[in-house]
């Protein structure tokens, strides 16, 4: 029993101070082993995508399809949430802890944005629509669901002679109006989900992906500013090392969308 109380007692070692052979604090050792498995991950899809484009038979692959402003956007949240995630680290190492929380903050607030934005994106995408006709064209817009009925569809946007008219950017070039489709004409129908296309299937695998990343770090962020901000007040160093070590990720989730946003936006 003695033994036993002592080992209870007994504090984990290098949690605060650095190991004598790596010159790392454990999470922080912990944390660069855990993204080097994450560049592998993100290394095989990307590898995946450069496969699946550079096989693409020509005029099959699409450009265009993705809505470069929102990407923008995004790009420029996540490198903002970067910046707060440092300064909320140097915060704390200043001994300034009200204002480490207000830095934190507004990382937690630029994620949501960021996921938020992301989500209007496939929204868009699943109300999106290719719509094959029997007589051979193709009907492509976004669905109207409160003009619809049991015997039509209505999409708002237009008509292609064939697939590779919608191949660069959708409908450049052309009107969108208003399309009344019978049910009985349409040979297939598809929105613009992972099941569309190659391109869309890569997209959306990267993308939920690097999403639900983000969502995991805000959820870590989270508890680290709310409960766990307890730790300050009895053990400040080790909950400094807390939150460099999910700066850490943060950083890295902020560097993959870096690769993310030129490959599946800009080409």
């Amino acid at each position: 029993p003695a033994n036993f109380e002592a080992l209870i007692r007994m504090d984990i070692p290098y949690t605060v101070k650095p190991r004598p052979d790596t010159g790392l604090y454990n999470a922080k050792i912990g944390m660069w082993l855990f993204l080097a498995s994450e560049v592998m991950l993100f290394g095989g899809l990307f590898s995946a995508y450069i496969f699946l484009r550079v096989g693409a038979p020509a005029g099959t692959w699409p450009h265009g399809w993705l809505n470069v402003t929102l990407g923008t956007i995004n790009t420029v949240i996540l490198a903002l949430s970067a910046i707060t995630t440092l300064l909320a680290w140097v915060a704390l190492k200043l001994n300034q802890f009200p204002r480490y929380k207000v830095f934190h903050a507004l990382t937690i607030l630029l994620a949501l944005t960021f996921l938020g934005i992301k989500s209007y994106e496939y929204r868009d995408k699943f109300l999106h629509f290719e719509v094959q006709l029997k007589d051979g064209r193709i009907a492509d817009g976004h669905m109207v669901e409160n003009k619809r009925d049991a015997d039509h569809i209505v999409l708002h946007g237009h008509y292609a002679e064939n697939r590779a008219e919608l191949m660069d950017g959708h409908t450049k070039g052309k009107e969108h109006t208003e399309l009344k489709i019978p049910r009985a004409d349409i040979k297939r129908m598809q929105n613009y989900g992972p099941a569309h296309n190659n391109f869309l299937g890569i997209y959306f695998c990267l993308t939920i992906l690097h999403a639900l990343h983000i969502l995991g770090g805000v959820l870590v962020i989270a508890y680290i500013w709310g409960p766990g901000s307890k730790m300050w007040f009895t053990d400040p160093e080790r909950y400094t090392n807390r939150v460099e070590v999910s700066g850490l990720f943060w950083h890295f989730v902020d560097l993959v969308w870096i690769f993310l946003f030129p490959v599946l936006y800009l080409t």
